[in-house]
């Protein structure tokens, strides 16, 4: 059980490393298919595009993580995102430092 703890805590810590979420993904739509979409903006480092297990299908959101901050900004300043006719959401992942968490939880 503790297992199972840790790795729900090691995937979320994860999750904010990423710079871009990205959602409202068709369907359709791969990992590989946004892995090339996004690298016209820059050098995608990993997309996380995670599944459901029991219908087999994506969950439709997805994290980016991009080599340098300006190629976050070259994402962000396109707008709208649009993969076989349907518009992307995306909203930037803040990261906060270590030190800045533990001041606003108290």
């Amino acid at each position: 059980m503790a297992a199972a703890s840790a790795v729900r805590t090691v995937g979320r810590r994860s999750r904010r490393l990423f710079d871009i979420f990205v959602a409202e993904i068709p369907w359709t739509v791969s990992s590989k298919e946004l892995k090339e979409y996004f690298s016209q903006f820059g050098s995608v480092q990993r997309c996380q595009l995670p599944f459901n297990r029991d219908t087999g299908f994506h969950k439709r959101y997805c994290w980016i993580k991009f080599s340098t901050p300006e190629e976050v900004q070259n994402v962000l300043q396109k707008d709208p995102h649009i993969l076989e006719g349907s518009k992307l959401a995306l909203k930037q992942q803040i990261r906060r430092r270590r030190s800045q968490r533990r001041s606003q939880s108290e």
